[in-house]
């Protein structure tokens, strides 16, 4: 068997890669791995699931593996990631199974896997449960009778994530007028509600799921319909989450995209301002742009830098017993709140923002000066070969001098396949293109 968890859960196509059968083993053997009761109490779970239709499939076989090792189930229905995380807390339950494949397009699905308290789980946590699928351990486990497990319906299950959330604001959010694309997922009900309940006056898009219809056109991958929508309605601003609703990106009034790294921006200086920032440090990936950096130290602000991925902000986040961190891809994670990314969480930071200062979005946004930047992929033959060469640590080095502190230069093999990306920030986008082929040339030679 090959290694089943990428960096964020299980994830393949559904009933081809991701199959019943294996979402049952998956959920039996996390309930082995992530419920150490001392055996005098049932393990619980909580499960949740994005709409799309392979999920009522896949749910179903998610709660026959836990009810069969004994677990209690609640089912808490269709809910974004971050209130799945959020539930499995609040329940006190042992583990928490939300079955989504996020942005990805609708025939692939997903099962993201927390545990005691909503917090994902650990490279070790995850290698014991590919053990256990792997060697059937979990098959010896069955109980009969009474030691089954039952089944039942989380009663407010949304209605307790909407009141956490509501319960981080300062002010009601009157006055604010904006537009979100929920893209036709998980937050199709929540996120509306959500922003309505604070005060915003709201208008919709992508917010009809039909079980096909996730992620098509519409969400935070495709933001030209919330751009049209946001000038269509006049709006103050738009919201864009993906399929489960762990990301917020957004667009100005006037159509502006405004991503991750200046979204990240905005909350670390609003946290900053009010004391709240812990050691004034805020957590990005490599990947943030140049001008995300300068931003933060004009305002005084530290960052601490990781490898691409939520996990690894958040372990930097646990680690230092940090505030905030977040990637450039809107997934923030508001340590003092959630356990993990939570784009309804940042959406309302955001608007609140806006209504503490008075200011617009972008003017706010105005903050991160975005440097140019160009993305090479150079398939190669060795991709580890490329961190060996003492070619291409020469060639780094020399545009390292040449830009200085106006540009950025990151070589990253990728994880899965035989490619190195290349990426180069400059003062102009034709110095970012010219930099960024010099040094694909040189890769390309090297591995």
């Amino acid at each position: 068997m090959g290694r089943l968890f990428g960096t964020d859960g299980v994830r393949g196509r559904a009933n081809a890669d991701l199959t019943p059968e294996l979402a049952l083993s998956v959920a039996r053997a996390a309930a082995g791995v992530l419920a150490d009761r001392d055996g005098t109490d049932r393990p619980v779970a909580v499960v949740g699931r994005d709409p799309r239709a392979s999920g009522e499939m896949l749910e179903a076989a998610v709660v026959a593996g836990l009810a069969s090792v004994g677990a209690e189930v609640l089912r808490a229905g269709v809910v974004p990631t971050p209130a799945l995380a959020h539930l499995t807390g609040s329940t006190g339950a042992d583990l928490g199974v939300m079955i989504s494949a996020s942005h990805n397009p609708m025939p692939d699905n997903g099962i993201k896997l927390f545990s005691r308290g909503g917090h994902k789980l650990p490279d070790a946590d995850e290698a014991r449960i590919e053990l256990e699928i792997a060697e059937g351990a979990s098959s010896d486990h069955r109980p009969t009778g009474g030691g089954i497990g039952r089944v039942r319906d989380l009663p407010g299950a949304l209605d307790d994530y909407l009141g956490h959330l509501l319960s981080t604001l300062d002010q009601p959010l009157d006055g604010l007028r904006v537009v979100v694309d929920c893209a036709h997922g998980a937050a199709f009900a929540s996120a509306p509600e959500a922003y309505r309940r604070a005060g915003a006056t709201v208008h919709t898009i992508g917010c009809e799921p039909d079980g096909w219809n996730i992620n098509d056109g519409v969400g935070s991958t495709h933001l030209g319909p919330l751009i049209e929508a946001v000038r269509a309605q006049g709006a103050d601003l738009g919201i864009a989450h993906d399929g489960d609703a762990d990301r917020c990106l957004a667009v100005t009034a006037d159509g502006e995209v405004v991503d991750g790294d200046a979204i990240l921006a905005i909350c670390a200086i609003a946290l900053h301002e009010r004391g709240a920032l812990k050691d004034d440090t805020v957590v990005a990936t490599v990947m943030s742009n140049l001008g995300f950096h300068h931003a933060m130290r004009d305002a005084g602000i530290a960052v601490q830098t990781t490898a691409v991925g939520d996990r690894y902000v958040l372990e930097a986040l646990r680690t230092g017993d940090l505030s905030l961190g977040g990637e450039q891809s809107g997934h923030l994670v508001f340590l003092d709140h959630a356990t993990t990314g939570d784009g309804l969480l940042t959406g309302l930071a955001l608007l609140s923002r806006m209504r503490t200062t008075g200011s617009s979005l972008a003017e706010l946004a105005a903050v991160v000066r975005r440097l140019p930047q160009t993305l090479v992929n150079v398939p190669v033959r060795d991709r580890l070969a490329v961190a060996a060469s003492n070619e291409v640590a020469a060639a780094v080095n020399a545009v390292e001098a040449e830009l200085a502190d106006t540009g950025r230069v990151l070589l990253r093999p990728s994880g899965t396949e035989q490619l190195v990306r290349v990426m180069v920030e400059a003062p102009t986008q034709e110095q970012a293109d010219e930099v960024a082929a010099r040094l694909a040339d040189v890769v390309a030679r090297v591995a």
